[in-house]
């Protein structure tokens, strides 16, 4: 069963999102929290395998909270209405695995859950791939920066971590590679310790610094 501690200041929505997920038959909402501030005590005390945390909040917002909620353990995936959350690339930096629109479809708002307690990051929607690329900063010292970074890897694990960047998933990467899925999540793993970075997202954001895409 996955846990699932939703967050958002208005109580319709978390009624909503409990309604949506607690649908789904391995999916339980262990709790809800009304702020970031909140949110934190939660994860701790909860210990949810996810957290859907939205970004504009009254007092501790999603943003300033996302960092410490990412360090108490669970996953999370940031709940936003996008044309006015530009600052979610920020707690995509800070290890949130993603994040959903908050007209997402029930069904995939439960596949979405379901993939990142999988350890999945949420990189395949368009919508994900648009938001990164949107407001990566990609002014002539971070792509170098960036850029020298993605130096520690060698040309296969370079190549691979750009196709993570276009939101392919090991199974298409290795498709598309004609390699095994498992020598493409043993590149994979490597890349990410070598960058000393937590999750495919982050990956993907260096590869969009760097302007490689």
């Amino acid at each position: 069963m996955i846990r699932v501690l939703v967050v958002d200041d208005e109580q319709l929505v978390r009624s909503g999102l409990r309604l949506i997920l607690e649908a789904a038959p391995d999916i339980t909402v262990v709790g809800e929290a009304a702020d970031g501030a909140a949110a934190l005590v939660e994860a701790y005390r909860l210990r949810p395998d996810v957290v859907l945390l939205d970004v504009r909040m009254p007092g501790t917002d999603g943003l300033t909270a996302a960092p410490q909620v990412v360090a108490a353990g669970p996953k999370v995936i940031m709940l936003t209405t996008f044309d006015l959350d530009e600052y979610v690339h920020r707690a995509l930096r800070a290890g949130a695995v993603g994040f959903l629109l908050k007209d997402t479809p029930p069904r995939e708002l439960a596949a979405a859950v379901r993939t990142v307690a999988a350890g999945q990051a949420m990189l395949a929607p368009t919508v994900t791939r648009r938001l990164i690329s949107s407001f990566a900063e990609r002014g002539p010292a971070r792509r170098t920066a960036a850029r020298q970074q993605l130096d520690l890897l060698t040309d296969r694990e370079l190549e691979i971590v750009r196709e993570v960047a276009r939101g392919h998933a090991n199974a298409e990467i290795a498709r598309r590679l004609a390699m095994s899925e498992a020598t493409v999540k043993a590149h994979v793993s490597r890349a990410l310790a070598k960058l000393q970075l937590a999750n495919r997202v982050q990956v993907a954001i260096l590869v969009h610094d760097a302007d490689l895409l």
